[in-house]
């Protein structure tokens, strides 16, 4: 089974006021989508799993649309987060005090069953907020690898959070530019390994308790290659580091695990990335990235038909 996972940002605001929601009411929006989803058939996959992670705002009206049809209509499609806090709420312990924050035992209890959690954006916003409170971290080479193990660690806790509360999670990796030096791409690869494999073994510390319950899936995610205008990897680029990653997580926690593309599957690309043995799905945020951005359930359709072109290539 292949996972597609939709992270649709802020699909909680309305364009109107600078989001991308083409709806100024985004819960009949969100409802459109689950119910398009449906009528297209992506609930009755047999061979992909998708799933939907989204603001809080709309996670309500997301698994109340799923919930109007068959379970035999919707067994594919799930409902997710998109991220949960480091602390959670506990019976006996902490009711909730985490104003602003969501517990990962909310979360469970509005529908969700998956988080994403590390992605490139919210690692991105913890080191930013590191180096507010000391700018030096940018120009000390043993405060940099500090800042980096902390945020790695934040992120564990998040993913430890979200495993005890019943939420499988996909946990994003990647490299930014800098982190690959100069060079060819053999040249590269010894350092790629060791930035990966550092996130991997401070990210995912202590999940192995959880794994014959829950699901945990890495999402690749190319920071260098993300964004308006940047080249995506080959697929030779993607086979290593999604190889790697798999075998690296077997050495440190002695478990086979799922690896999907998190640097934008597409239309144009989707073939290409289910072609590679080594990758096990795909992170979607938008299916329109020109003109009139956006998301549609009728092109997510056509990137899971390409996706299948290529897995029958396998």
């Amino acid at each position: 089974m292949n996972e597609i996972f939709v992270n649709l940002k802020r699909f909680d605001v309305p364009k109107k006021i600078g989001g991308v929601c083409p709806d100024q009411n985004p819960g009949e929006w969100i409802s459109r989508v689950i119910r398009e989803s449906i009528k297209l058939g992506l609930g009755k996959a047999d061979d992909v799993t998708i799933t939907y992670f989204l603001p809080e705002a709309l996670i309500i009206k997301a698994r109340e649309e799923a919930e109007k049809y068959l379970v035999s209509e919707r067994k594919s499609l799930r409902i997710g987060c998109q991220g949960v806090f480091r602390n959670n709420v506990k019976k006996g312990g902490n009711f909730g005090a985490f104003t602003t924050n969501l517990p990962a035992a909310a979360a469970r209890n509005l529908g969700c069953s998956w988080s994403i959690i590390g992605h490139s954006e919210e690692r991105k916003d913890k080191f930013e907020i590191i180096t507010a409170y000391d700018p030096m971290v940018l120009k000390e080479e043993e405060k940099l690898f500090k800042a980096i193990a902390t945020v790695n660690k934040i992120v564990n806790m998040e993913v430890i959070s979200a495993l005890e509360s019943g939420i499988n999670v996909l946990i994003c990796i990647g490299e930014k530019d800098k982190e690959r030096v100069m060079g060819n791409f053999n040249e590269q690869k010894q350092k790629i390994e060791k930035v990966l494999k550092n996130q991997i073994n401070q990210s995912l510390s202590g999940i192995g308790e959880y794994l014959n319950k829950r699901k945990v899936v890495i999402g690749y995610e190319p920071i260098w290659a993300i964004g308006p205008g940047k080249k995506p990897p080959g697929a030779e680029y993607i086979g290593f580091v999604s190889s790697f990653i798999k075998k690296t997580v077997k050495e440190l926690f002695n478990t086979e695990i799922l690896v999907v593309y998190g640097g934008s599957l597409k239309v144009e690309n989707a073939a290409t990335i289910a072609g590679i043995e080594t990758i096990d799905g795909g992170l979607i945020a938008l299916t329109n990235f020109t003109g009139d951005i956006g998301f549609e359930p009728s092109e997510l359709a056509r990137i899971i038909e390409e996706y299948r072109i290529g897995l029958r290539k396998l």
